[in-house]
């Protein structure tokens, strides 16, 4: 498996950013696909994932309910995290990934990961 994020940058507080995680080489359908970030001083924590069997979205940050959304390609081959209302908090790298399904959307479920995406939110 192979997973190519894109997308991060440098935006003010409120504004929006789009994320895109490029996935390739599964195998079959079932597993979880989303977004970890890791912020200055915190753990890495699962942000959004899609379970790619029914389409089913979740967003497990709290912090992020109502401003993030996670979708998918008709193909269901590239992720997206929508971030929008952004805040000085929501500073990070942003790292795509995987977990077998029907695990839970913890980094420690992870198997695989894709580089990380730098999202800086400063005014």
């Amino acid at each position: 498996v192979q997973l190519q994020a894109s997308g991060g940058g440098s935006v003010q507080p409120g504004g929006s950013l789009r994320l895109a995680c490029a996935a390739t080489g599964f195998t079959s359908d079932y597993y979880n696909i989303g977004w970890f970030r890791q912020v200055p001083g915190k753990e890495r924590e699962g942000v959004a994932y899609i379970n790619n069997r029914d389409g089913s979205t979740y967003c497990y940050l709290d912090s992020a309910k109502g401003r993030f959304t996670i979708s998918r390609n008709d193909d269901k081959n590239v992720v997206f995290l929508q971030m929008n209302s952004l805040k000085v908090e929501d500073t990070g790298t942003y790292f795509c990934a995987t977990t077998p399904y029907g695990d839970s959307w913890h980094s420690i479920f992870v198997d695989a990961w894709g580089q990380g995406t730098l999202v800086t939110v400063s005014s």
